[in-house]
């Protein structure tokens, strides 16, 4: 029932990913959730995000940030990460977003990951377009009211992934 919320894998933090392992299984594309998955809610980009982006290029990553933000925020960040490409609105779990990143970075399903802290939108949407989904632990408690309601279900939601995960 509650599969299609699953991530293919959780980790703690973005700033753990071994994006090198996942260049050499084949990924070239990385799409992003901006707030509290790089950097907390409305935070400007810092330079461990900063250091993250020019790693992921010397590694060869393309990447696009896809956020449900307006754009005045989502552009800052990508513009101060020296990022490309973004997608404001992009009112996820709906694919679209997930799809047109893929198309301005010039990836597929295949060789796209996705990385984000929510799993009734980022990581519902990152499914339902059949692309690996990595959930990262949010970066700061504080967040809107509609947010934190949603964290209560999430709960339940990782309760049950992880128990099977662990079986």
């Amino acid at each position: 029932m509650f599969q299609k919320f699953y991530p293919s894998e959780d980790i703690q933090s973005t700033y753990d990913i071994d994006f090198e392992e996942y260049y050499q299984k084949g990924y070239r594309g990385i799409i992003f959730d901006v707030d509290n998955t790089l950097v907390p809610h409305d935070a400007p980009a810092d330079q461990r995000a900063k250091k993250l982006f020019q790693r992921l290029k010397k590694i060869g990553y393309e990447f696009c940030f896809t956020s449900n933000n307006k754009e005045p925020r989502v552009r800052r960040f990508c513009q101060d990460v020296g990022g490309c490409y973004y997608i404001y609105k992009a009112n996820k779990p709906s694919t679209k977003g997930y799809e047109k990143a893929m198309r301005l970075m010039e990836t597929n399903k295949k060789n796209t990951l996705f990385v984000g802290d929510q799993l009734f939108t980022d990581v519902y949407g990152a499914n339902r377009t059949g692309i690996h989904s990595i959930l990262v632990k949010p970066m700061n408690p504080k967040e809107e009211i509609q947010i934190v309601l949603k964290r209560y279900l999430e709960k339940v939601v990782l309760w049950r992934y992880r128990k099977r995960k662990n079986k």
